[in-house]
């Protein structure tokens, strides 16, 4: 069987790999983190003022934010992006709901006139008939 790969399947699998990328490695950073904050917490208890942070944690930490924010950062243009793109729909259908009473509105009011001139032809003709009615009795 011939299977050919599309360009935007590409895309979808080049993306994909880079989020699963950036999970992995938040979860490694995460991994990294807890195992030094669960070391830290079974060396013996030491004045807070006598014990410096370790260099190591504090860099791991850091890792650690910087991760979640690129990750987050991410996910959160993604949400503005659609937040705007749902404006714009909202902004389209409320001009095409204007458009759409406009021209009801010029429905109705050319309906009114049709309906007034078929009465006035109707009441020209039934004066034009009894005219002729009377003509022809006389």
């Amino acid at each position: 069987m011939n299977a050919s790969i599309r360009p935007e399947q590409v895309d979808e699998n080049t993306e994909a790999d880079g989020d699963l990328a950036a999970v992995s490695e938040v979860e490694a950073g995460i991994r990294e983190f807890v195992r030094n904050d669960i070391a830290y917490l079974r060396r013996p208890a030491v004045a807070a003022e006598t014990a410096p942070l370790d260099a190591n944690a504090e860099a791991t930490v850091n890792n650690v934010n910087s991760l979640i924010q690129r990750v987050a950062g991410t996910s959160l243009a993604e949400i503005e992006k659609l937040i705007s793109e749902l404006e714009s729909l909202r902004d389209l259908l409320h001009a095409e709901g204007q458009r759409v009473q406009r021209e009801i509105s010029g429905y109705a009011q050319l309906s009114q006139a049709a309906m007034k001139s078929t009465r006035m032809i109707a009441d020209n003709v039934n004066q034009w008939k009894r005219a002729a009615d009377g003509l022809r009795n006389s």
